[in-house]
Parts: C-alpha cells; structure tokens; sequence
C-alpha cells in the first residue's frame, strides 16, 4: 500500500522536473500535498492538519480562504478575471497603497516579487542611464540574473570581505551580468562605502532588503541606510528597497523604521491576497519611467496579468483588514513567540538563537546572533540539523518555511505559538547531544 503523496509524486516525477513546479517545497522522500486549509491550519491529502507558520513563504497574511477575501474574489470572478482594460479596483488598490506610505507617490502592479524587482532594477537604469547595481552579499531577491548574485555565495567563492566576490547562482548566468553587480557586505558602512566609490560613476540603484532572510534575518541598521542614502545622492544613484517579503513587518513596511525614505520599492507576497502579486512603487520623478503619457517612455513595461480584478480585489481587502491594529496586535504575538523560543533554548541549553522583527523569526543553530551572510551562513552539518528539526516539527503538526523561518498570520493566537514553541523544545531536546558531539 502506498500513500496519496507517494502516488501523486510518483505521477509528479513523469511530468515535473524532480516532480515540484518550486525546489522550495522538495522534501525527501517526497513533498506534502496540500488538501485545504483554513486559518492558520491546513490538511494534507492523508488528513493530516497541521499549523502554518510558513504562509506560502510569509504571503499569506490572514491565513488560508479568508472569508472576506474569499466572499470578494467570488463576486468578480462572476464578473471577469481579467481584461484588456482597466478596472476601477486597481485604482481603489493604488490609492490605498499610496495613502500607506509616504515615499509612495505612484504605483505600478506587476505579478510577482521577482518582477516586481526585475522592474524596479530597470527603472533605475532607465532613470539613471547606467547599468550597475550594488546589492548586500548574500541577499535574495528573486530569481533576475542580477538580483540573484552572491545570494548562494559559500566560503569557496565568496572572496574577501573587502571585495566580496559577485558568484552566479544558475549555471550559464552571462559573466557581464556578474560584471555589473557590485556586491556590498550588509551593515558595514566603512566597507560599503568604500566599495561604492569605485563605481561611483557607474552604480544605477543600491539594492537592499531592509530585513535580509538569507543573511540572517537581522535590520539594517539606520546608520547603515543612511550612509547608502548619502552615497546615492552624492553620486546621482538611487536607493531602492525590496519590501517583498518585510512589507508585512510594519503599517507602512520596514522603511516605517528608518529616518531617510527609498526612490522605489519592490512589493510582493501579502500584497496579493493569497494570488501571484508584486508591485514597483516610488517618486513621481522615477516613475515617469514607465508613464505612457511622457514624449518618450524610457522603460517601456507592461503585462498581460498584471492589475487584473482578482488579485486587485484580494490584495485590497487583505491589505484593508491589516490595519494598524492587527500589525501591532500581530507583531506583538510574534515577541512572544521569540521570548518564549529563546527560553526554550536556554532551559535546554543548546546552542541556538532566533532573530526577525514584526511578523517573521528565524530559528538559528547558532549560540549568537549572525550580524552578515559570513556569520549566517549554514554549512552541511548545520543544514543537515535543521533538515532533522523541520522533519521533527512536521511530526508535531507544524509547518516551518524551509530555514527553520516562521512568517504569522492574523489567525493565530498564543495557542498556536505555544504548540510551536513546545515543538522546537523537544526538537532542541533532540539534537542537543549530536551538537554536544560536534563541538
């Protein structure tokens, strides 16, 4: 007798390459299939449920068939999926986005978060006239030739921290698409800056995510975007944000926290509603980029799903039922969760530490706090221990992103967290004498 999920991934293996449309949710021996899910909580194809604390890669910010946005969606649906027109709730979405945050003057709906930084890159070259951008080492941002280098840099090729080396992710990536990436280490401003200065006259935007998940899920400090703020201004650069996955850490995203304000942000994930979303938002100066209206457009840009009801509909009453309240109520649950976490850690004693900020955390098997990608850097050893807590967690009905990372919902509740935080207690409980054993 085999499973449902055996089944369906034997039928997944004829047609997908290594059976997923996503690596991200390749498990061995084979990925969970999903039936359903509800709130904070879905089933699998063999009834099992357990908690989400993933929410599709943190883009789920009320969980799962909210029943607004599902009530909302059912009634356009009736009326349309898309046009080759435009509809009044894409005007109704970008006021209230726009209304949100300040640096936010205009705002173009695109149909992911790596479009949305895909467009955002070229605006700035459009805006600019140059080509390079200079991003943090180790830092994702989808899946853009340029927007993906350094993001799986490892101590083989990573090179020296006074010039981080720019290392491909995809096998074939053009060696002038690495030329024109400058990698910069995160929260180092002597060191960044010193590296920005040998391309002053040719860097078009610095790329930051303000909460970097791949370099440790740790802020940027307001001393470090501040310095890159000056930088871009004294060298006729922009300073661009990805807000892809941190737009859900604060009313106006993580940029709230920080003195000096972006020319663009790249928007992705809760801003969808649960559908394929990503949006480009900035100055009116740089967004005349893309205005059909202007004597000569200088990024020509369009898509045929972007802006469709759907999504417009969904994003607007998700973002709408996020108000000020549910991000404090919501980020409130999350300090929490980490204080009860790091008790956890410290009444096990293992070496293991959680960073984040707002709505997301990060569960390291690290005794301190990474402060950049060097530090944050997961070897085989560490990789293969946080593989045997994920699966341990899944045995007690919790879903994690795939970095031990948890992304809440408006659906939770101390319940939730405190199922979890059992979870990972027995899990460090677990591991601790094969991390005694190493050290």
């Amino acid at each position: 007798m085999t499973t449902k999920s055996e089944q369906l991934f034997s039928q997944a293996l004829k047609v997908l390459p290594g059976g997923v449309s996503r690596n991200t949710i390749f498990r061995k021996p084979q990925p969970f299939y999903a039936e359903q899910g509800a709130g904070c909580y879905v089933t699998d194809v063999e009834g099992v449920k357990r908690i989400d604390f993933a929410n599709n890669m943190a883009s789920l910010i009320h969980g799962h068939a909210y029943a607004p946005i599902v009530k909302a969606v059912t009634a356009q649906l009736a009326k349309g999926s898309c046009f080759t027109m435009a509809t009044a709730a894409e005007v109704a979405y970008a006021t209230l986005l726009c209304d949100r945050v300040p640096s936010f003057d205009k705002i173009r709906f695109v149909n992911s978060g790596t479009e949305a930084v895909m467009a955002m890159l070229k605006a700035s070259r459009a805006y600019t006239g140059k080509a390079k951008i200079a991003k943090v080492e180790g830092a994702y941002h989808g899946a853009y030739d340029y927007a993906e280098v350094s993001q799986t840099a490892n101590p083989s090729n990573w090179g020296d921290i006074d010039k981080p080396s720019s290392v491909p992710v995809a096998v074939g990536t053009p060696e002038k698409a690495l030329a024109d990436v400058v990698v910069i280490p995160f929260n180092d401003v002597e060191r960044a800056i010193k590296i920005l200065a040998q391309h002053k006259d040719e860097i078009a935007c610095i790329l930051v995510d303000l909460l970097p998940h791949r370099v440790g899920l740790i802020p940027a400090s307001e001393k470090f975007i501040c310095a890159l703020r000056q930088w871009a201004d004294d060298n006729a650069s922009l300073l661009v944000f990805d807000e892809v996955i941190t737009f859900r850490t604060n009313y106006g995203g993580a940029q709230q926290n920080y003195s000096v304000d972006p020319d663009l942000t790249a928007l992705g994930k809760i801003i969808g509603g649960g559908f394929p979303a990503g949006a480009l938002a900035g100055s009116n100066e740089v967004m005349k980029v893309l205005d059909p209206t202007e004597p000569k457009v200088l990024l020509p840009h369009s898509g045929t799903f972007s802006a469709n009801p759907i999504t417009m509909t969904a994003g607007l009453v998700a973002m709408r039922d996020f108000d000020q309240q549910a991000v404090i109520n919501l980020n409130n649950l999350a300090l929490y969760a980490k204080d009860e976490i790091n008790k956890a850690i410290a009444e096990v004693g293992i070496n293991a530490c959680v960073t984040g900020a707002g709505t997301i955390f990060r569960v390291h098997l690290k005794a301190q706090p990474p402060q950049n990608y060097r530090q944050a850097y997961v070897d085989k050893n560490e990789s293969k221990l946080i593989s045997e807590l994920l699966d341990h967690l899944f045995d007690n009905g919790v879903m994690m992103i795939n970095t031990c990372s948890a992304a809440l919902s408006t659906k939770m509740t101390k319940t939730e967290v405190d199922h979890l935080v059992t979870a990972l207690r027995s899990g460090f409980e677990m591991l601790k004498p094969k991390m005694n054993k190493k050290g």
